[in-house]
This record gives C-alpha cells, sequence and structure tokens, in this order.
C-alpha cells in the first residue's frame, strides 16, 4: 500500500513532470534541472521529496546522482484509486462470492447529482 507521502508528492505538477521524464529513461540529476524554469535548489527538493516517498530512487554514478522511476508505488497508487472508483470489483458470480466470503464489502456507487 503506498503511504501518504507518496500521494503527497504526486499532488505536485512539478513532480508530476519529472516523474514523466523518468518514465522515459534514467537521468541526472542536472539533466532534470534543465527541463525546468526553476533554481536547482527547488529541483533538488523535489527529487528529495519523490525519493522520500519511494516513486523514484538516485544511484550514485561516478560524480552524478542518477535518478530513475519507481514503478511499484505506482501501481500501488493505481490499484488503490480502481478499487475506490470500484474498478477492481469482480465481475463473475465466482469472484462476487470469494470476495463476501474474505468480508469485504461491495462499494456503493450513488449518480452524481
Amino acid at each position: 500500500m503506498a503511504g501518504p507521502d507518496a500521494y503527497k508528492a504526486l499532488a505536485d505538477p512539478t513532480r508530476r513532470q519529472i516523474l514523466k521524464l523518468l518514465r522515459e529513461d534514467d537521468l541526472p540529476a542536472g539533466v532534470i534541472a534543465k527541463q525546468f524554469d526553476i533554481s536547482w535548489p527547488s529541483v533538488s527538493r523535489h527529487l528529495a521529496v519523490l525519493t522520500a516517498a519511494e516513486l523514484a530512487q538516485a544511484e550514485r554514478r561516478g560524480q552524478q546522482l542518477v535518478y530513475s522511476l519507481t514503478t511499484s508505488v505506482l501501481v500501488d497508487i493505481a490499484t488503490e484509486l480502481a478499487d475506490m472508483a470500484g474498478i477492481n470489483e469482480p465481475r463473475s458470480d465466482t469472484e462476487r462470492a470469494s470476495v463476501r466470503a474474505a468480508g469485504v464489502r461491495p462499494m456503493v456507487t450513488r449518480a452524481a447529482s
């Protein structure tokens, strides 16, 4: 399960953009910083928040810190959101019976007013 730090980290558009960059390739901190019109300390702080939330990880390669995306936490978040939205609800009678036997209550959906 993803911790609250991961959700807070994803709330910032700059951090989401950094994750999109890392989705394409592992990148040194300097390359990431050049993609933004903000100060280096600000980019550094965003990278620290992402690593603390385990959404990214840093590896020292020579004199550079190279960042990479950690997909496991993103998968956990996507799964949690799908569960909240009822997207992952079982479809067959057998699956529904399994869920009931496990003591999980189905989510009630309400029409928007």
